[in-house]
Formats: C-alpha cells, structure tokens, sequence
C-alpha cells in the first residue's frame, strides 16, 4: 500500500470495521501508528477518535 500524505485538517475515509461501516473523518493529530480527530459521517459521527493508521483507506481532502 502507498504511503498516504496524512497531514493535520485533511479529511480522510475510514475502512468499516467490527459494526461500523466507513466513514469520514477530521484529523487532528498525525502520530506513528495512529490519528487523532472527529468522525463526520455515519453512526459515529460527532465523535472523538483514535483510528489506528492501517484503517485509513484514502485521502478526501487536504
């Protein structure tokens, strides 16, 4: 997989995982291994996160 150019206040996709289906998130902080910001879509939506790296599955917008 290429690497993604993460960058903080880019939105990115999240793959769905347990019961959640993909969703758009904001992020806030980029780290080693994971991001940190809000979900803006689906059943998360409003929430805070810590999405691990491997689930982003692309850039949406910078």
């Amino acid at each position: 997989m290429a690497k993604l150019n993460i960058t903080p206040g880019c939105i990115v996709l999240i793959a769905g995982f347990d019961d959640i289906p993909e969703h758009s998130f904001c992020v806030d902080e980029v780290f080693e291994d994971f991001v940190t910001g809000m979900a803006l879509s689906g059943s998360l939506a409003g929430e805070y996160g810590e999405p691990d790296l491997e689930l982003v599955v692309r850039v949406l917008s910078t």
